[in-house]
């Protein structure tokens, strides 16, 4: 059963439908990244939506969907234009979950920042994209822009 959510996750995130992907978490969700290193509740599902509302041309491409008992895995890879510089990424991801009433109560991505800073950031992110001034950089440039897509999203 929990296989079959992963898949419908990840089916709703290539199709970049934040409203589908949103129903497959609980209310009080965990996410955690290189990027978003500490979110929850309606936070995850805002950074989903802030992501698939931005995205140009993102295709996404789920593997190794795997789930048994409260627990599973996922290998997944983004391809996109980083909107900040205009540089194409493909992404390597590796996931892991928690369910709890047969929803995700957590999620883990993990994937190599410096790879991705190298992609998204150019020669900044190749020289200086493995120190914590430019993951601390990063991670403060995509909280703010959360909290403003936040900000818009739940004004009348």
């Amino acid at each position: 059963m929990s296989a079959v959510l992963l898949r419908d996750f990840y089916a709703a995130f290539a199709r970049r439908d934040h409203a589908a992907m949103a129903r497959c978490y609980t209310a009080d969700a965990h996410f955690s990244d290189p990027v978003f290193p500490a979110l929850t509740g309606s936070e995850v599902t805002a950074m989903w939506r802030m992501l698939t509302e931005r995205a140009t041309d993102l295709r996404v491409e789920a593997s190794g969907i795997n789930a048994e008992g409260s627990t599973g895995v996922a290998h997944w890879e983004a391809w996109y234009t980083f909107s900040a510089t205009g540089r194409a990424v493909h992404n390597v991801i590796d996931a892991t979950f928690t369910f709890r009433n047969g929803l995700i109560a957590t999620h883990v991505d993990r994937f190599d920042f410096h790879r991705w800073s190298t992609q998204a950031l150019g020669p900044v992110g190749l020289l200086l994209g493995w120190t914590p001034i430019i993951r601390g950089r990063v991670r403060r440039t995509a909280a703010a822009g959360l909290a403003k897509s936040i900000a818009l999203n739940s004004a009348p």
